[in-house]
């Protein structure tokens, strides 16, 4: 393996995740990597990624933990080229402001939140 920045990115990507889910995120990245996010037929959704020892985000909190979740999948997609770099990642969680929701926390997908755009 080359080391690159892409790396270093990709390992922000996994603690982002591990913070968010309570444990490695090391099922959810042998998931990304195969063709399909399915569990059991139905979508993952990001309520069974979080940490289920902590009550489900709500509000403001539950912004945010979309927004650090879908930072986290951006940076460990498969492919390095395809990953945001650290400056546009340090960029997005500076200037974060207060997107709202457009459904709730409970409903959404792994799958829309790895469609985010560098």
């Amino acid at each position: 393996m080359r080391v690159t920045t892409k790396c270093d990115v990709y390992s922000f990507g996994v603690v982002a995740l591990e913070i968010m889910m309570g444990k490695h995120p090391g099922e959810l990245l042998n998931s990304l990597s195969s063709i399909t996010l399915l569990s059991n037929n139905t979508e993952l959704l990001l309520k069974d990624l979080l940490d289920q020892r902590l009550p489900p985000p709500t509000d403001q909190v539950a912004e945010e933990v979309v927004f650090v979740v879908t930072i986290g999948l951006a940076c460990i997609r498969p492919m390095p080229e395809s990953r945001p770099d650290m400056r546009f990642v340090a960029q997005e969680l500076s200037a974060r402001t207060q997107a709202c929701l457009d459904q709730p926390p409970g409903t959404i997908t792994i799958e829309k939140l790895t469609s985010f755009r560098k």
